[in-house]
């Protein structure tokens, strides 16, 4: 279909569906290709390109002076006959020639619109690009085409396919859909949308894909069955079909088959809008669906246009073929003479009069244009360029030498260069222009396939998606008005696992992609508060993990407390001791005149219950949070204490052993060493000697405060450090010493006379001391944290209960209850009766 004019555009639309090729035996000159199946569709888009440039011609400020012609090409949906359709276009060399005033042939045409296929548009433009010939498709997609070091003069009015899978990824991103199985048609239009897909879905949210099947051309139900047993075995619950209508019928007519069902479909603008599956046999498998749809928009005066459509009865020649071939095929009627072989015998002739609005078709429908749209825009690129071009003013150009194109020098790299710059806006509010790889700004409407009540279904829109030069890319959708084909009407969930929770981490299956994955507690000590994070961090040294593992808790304290069980019973004994110490040093005082008290050396007992009372309240500096002053003076007071307590032990028992041994003849010198000064210097140089061991230690390495973190991990433990283990083995070495000598010198008296002779008391008080403490060694190792200070408190309560309880207790008993006894006479003479 051609129409001469100053400046001449081609096109390549798709008139026909199927083509039949001649068969090449190679003996005679092979026939031209026939093509058959009319495409209301494609023959409307050819007519929106007469319209556009129609109205460009009536247009006073857009190219004045200039008409604009059209050469109009059907590619019949076939690379071959495309490509030569395309050629001839370029070259101007035609097999058939327009009769006007001149016998000329169909000039060569300055750009070319087209064409829709993705692979058709590689062919072409790579060829036609090497002459910088413009070519802007209205439906070529594939990402491919943005390559300009291949494609330097290839536009296209419709985003690319890399657009449209990020669109669907944002979509998938959108519902959390991070488990989809993807099926794609087998040319460069479904190839590189998989490619597309393996890398960016990833990269953007987490995602993978469950299957990834390449749909067979033509009718394969072998393949076909395996991959809907693919989809069915599959927990993917959402597929992407990014294929043609013609590769996806027969995938969904197998889905019927089997009645797959539950799942969501994104159909690509391919076949979001083809009519073909939107009939009520297959609606209940794809109702829901979500699609991506080239932008509709609106062309005021098209459907009149359109209607004034009249074939040329005057013209048999090439210009009106595909007129009138639209209007056998859609008045059913053949022009006279019928076409050789017409065998029908009710031959109806067409008049050219019939009324196309009697007729019941998709033609006249321009509620939904979205090819045409494209259309309509590349036409205008061309023209707003070609009019930027005339504008230039000489001397000022932007070619060499400052020069300008011209109609009559105008080459095609010249208008290349104005349609990379064109900026313009329809009639409809859409900018548009072109990037530096020649892509138009991209948008994209969603649509929902709606299944209303009466059975039928409605594509509605329902959002859009679109980049823009200040706000990148932008996804909007209304939740209110898609259709979800489920009982809960709600969106399916679609994951390979489950979102891992606050307080796991992801680890990764095995062989698996990475959106398969187990979800691990995190360890003790270590938290998550995030959704589906790698890693657990350490909680730091005084916190520990809340039993979800969410968040740090403070570690739980432990040291021996006074608010304890345990603190409390240690507690209230100590000062049961004390008290008894007070008590048994109150009646010692008041029977100070008795001879049991004056027998006993009463300021050595005065002394030793001093000291026995400071070793019971030394026993609570080890009760309660641990602080320097306390860890210091913890052990210096128990060792003072207790070395006094044994000391008076020591000297009394010596003084015993003197005093018998002076009531012998020849003995009156051993009294002579035991004086009162005597045995105040003893006790005084032995508890020094201790005294200089503590501080000693406390000098070169102090006791401290130690948190505790070994015994337990959730909890510190609050501990007082000894510093120098060998201090400390000095301090309690020393105590075993006097104790044990203080031991042995009772256990050799312990056969004195009982009524002036404490060596059997003592005897066995230093014996209960001494296993105490041989005792308290082992416990004191093996017990860890606050149970390490209950054994020491312990040791010194039972050590000194034992030694006021042996010492002490029988006096006390004849002081208080039997005073009869408390006697010198009857000790005396108790004594005489025994030796």
């Amino acid at each position: 279909m051609h129409k001469a004019g100053d400046v001449v555009l081609g096109g390549l639309f798709e008139i026909h569906l199927f083509s039949v090729f001649p068969d090449l035996s190679f003996t005679s000159e092979p026939q031209q290709p026939t093509c058959y199946g009319f495409d209301i569709p494609g023959f409307r888009a050819a007519m929106t390109m007469t319209f556009a440039i129609d109205e460009i011609n009536r247009n006073t400020n857009l190219l004045p002076n200039v008409t604009l012609g059209y050469s109009l090409y059907d590619n019949c949906v076939k690379l071959q006959i495309g490509f030569r359709a395309a050629m001839s276009l370029v070259s101007g060399q035609e097999q058939q020639f327009i009769l006007n005033e001149t016998c000329v042939g169909t000039p060569p045409v300055i750009g070319i619109v087209g064409d829709s296929s993705s692979t058709s548009s590689i062919a072409i433009s790579s060829v036609i690009g090497s002459y910088r010939v413009p070519m802007v498709s209205y439906f070529a997609t594939c990402s491919c085409l943005s390559d300009r070091q291949k494609f330097p003069s290839f536009f296209r009015t419709i985003p690319s396919d890399a657009f449209q899978v990020r669109a669907m990824i944002q979509i998938l991103n959108h519902y959390d859909w991070t488990w989809a199985g993807l099926l794609v048609s087998d040319d460069d239009y479904g190839l590189h949308a998989a490619r597309s897909f393996q890398s960016d879905f990833v990269q953007s949210g987490g995602g993978c894909l469950a299957y990834v099947e390449i749909l067979p051309w033509g009718n394969d139900p072998a393949e076909i069955r395996r991959i809907v047993d693919v989809m069915k075995k599959s927990t993917a619950r959402v597929v992407i079909g990014f294929a043609h209508e013609s590769h996806m019928i027969n995938l969904v007519e197998e889905v019927l088959r089997q009645n797959v069902t539950g799942l969501q479909w994104i159909a690509s603008e391919a076949w979001t809008a083809a009519a073909l599956f939107q009939t009520p046999h297959l609606i209940p498998y794809l109702a829901g669906t979500l699609g991506i749809a080239i932008r509709q928009g609106e062309i005021p005066g098209l459907r009149e246009f359109l209607l004034r459509i009249r074939p040329d009865l005057h013209n048999n020649g090439y210009r009106n073929s595909i007129v009138k071939l639209f209007w056998e095929y859609t008045f059913q009627c053949r022009f006279a003479p019928p076409p050789a072989g017409w065998v029908e015998t009710k031959v109806v002739l067409c008049t050219g009069q019939e009324d196309l609005k009697d007729v019941e078709n998709d033609f006249l429908d321009t509620s939904n244009l979205r090819p045409e749209y494209n259309v309509y825009k590349a036409v205008y690129a061309l023209a707003y360029a070609l009019d930027d071009m005339l504008q230039c003013e000489p001397g000022r150009g932007p070619f060499s030498g400052h020069s300008c194109a011209t109609l009559q020098t105008l080459e095609p790299w010249q208008l290349v260069y104005y349609l990379q710059k064109v900026n313009f806006s329809t009639t409809f509010g859409d900018q548009v222009s072109f990037d530096e790889n020649g892509d138009v700004l991209p948008i994209y409407d969603i649509m929902n396939w709606l299944w209303l009540p009466s059975g039928r279904t409605k594509l509605q829109n329902v959002g859009e998606v679109k980049r823009s030069a200040f706000k990148g890319e932008e996804l909007t959708i209304n939740e209110e008005k898609i259709f979800w084909n489920s009982e809960s009407k709600k969106p399916p969930r679609s994951v390979c696992s489950e979102s891992c929770p606050p307080g796991t981490r992801m680890a990764r299956k095995k062989g698996e992609p990475v959106c398969c994955f187990d979800c691990i507690p995190c360890s003790e000590g270590k938290i998550n508060n995030e959704t589906d994070s790698m890693e657990c961090t350490s909680c730091p040294e005084d916190f520990w993990s809340s039993p979800q593992r969410d968040h740090c808790v403070p570690k739980k304290t432990e040291f021996l407390s006074y608010d304890e069980p345990l603190g409390i019973c240690l507690t209230s004994t100590s000062l049961l001791g004390t008290c008894m110490c007070v008590v048994v040093l109150g009646i010692f005082i008041c029977h100070r005149s008795t001879p049991i008290v004056r027998a006993n050396n009463s300021e050595l007992t005065f002394q030793l219950l001093l000291s026995l009372k400071l070793c019971f309240l030394c026993s609570l500096l080890f009760i309660g949070r641990p602080r320097l002053w306390t860890c210091q003076l913890r052990h210096a007071a128990f060792g003072i204490s207790f070395v006094l307590c044994v000391s008076c032990i020591l000297v009394k028992t010596m003084v015993v052993m003197a005093v018998f041994k002076a009531s012998k003849p020849g003995g009156g010198a051993s009294l002579k060493w035991f004086g009162v000064l005597q045995q105040r210097g003893t006790v005084i140089v032995l508890t020094s000697v201790q005294a200089a061991i503590c501080t000693a230690w406390i000098v070169s390495a102090s006791p401290t405060p130690h948190k505790n973190t070994q015994y337990h991990n959730d909890k510190t433990v609050y501990e007082c450090a000894v510093g120098s283990t060998v201090g400390f083995a000095v301090l309690l070495g020393y105590i075993g010493s006097l104790a044990l000598l203080s031991f042995l010198i009772a256990f050799i008296a312990r056969n004195l006379p009982d009524s002036f002779n404490e060596a059997k008391l003592i005897t066995f008080s230093m014996l209960i001391f001494c296993a105490v403490w041989v005792a308290f060694v082992p416990a004191y190792i093996s017990s860890p944290g606050k149970y390490a200070d209950a054994v020491e408190v312990f040791a010194i309560l039972a050590s000194s209960f034992g030694l006021l309880l042996a010492l002490f207790g029988s006096k006390c008993y004849i002081i208080l209850l039997r005073p009869e006894r408390n006697t010198k006479k009857a000790i005396m003479g108790r004594g005489t009766s025994k030796s």
